[in-house]
């Protein structure tokens, strides 16, 4: 008969099928203001999606990534009496029909 698979493979749970762009889209979408900090951003992914609690610097630098290259992604400056670190990150208002209908899917590659 065939072996069990390893313990910790049947542990790990799977990757969740959304894009790191649709994740950031999600977290900024459910967000009061419909924005979020960088590391507030990483919290919604990690409480949300098990798959990224325990790794951290692989997915975290290509949302970081994901940011800075989309156009979909706005950095938006704090507020003079917002104290604390980093800018608001928001969704461009062309992108969010990308994201209606709460679809945020990978997109298949078009052949």
């Amino acid at each position: 008969p065939a072996l069990p698979p390893p313990q910790q493979e049947c542990l790990r749970p799977a990757r969740p099928p959304y894009s790191y762009s649709a994740l950031i889209a999600m977290a900024i979408h459910s967000a009061p203001g419909r924005r979020r900090t960088l590391s507030q951003i990483y919290q919604y992914v990690a409480e949300n999606f098990p798959f990224y609690k325990k790794s951290k610097a692989g997915w975290q630098n290509s949302i970081r990534h994901n940011l800075s290259l989309n156009d979909c992604f706005k950095k938006v400056p704090r507020d003079e009496d917002d104290p604390g670190k980093g800018n608001y990150w928001t969704l461009d208002p062309n992108c969010e029909k990308m994201f209606d209908n709460g679809n945020f899917r990978r997109r298949r590659k078009r052949r």
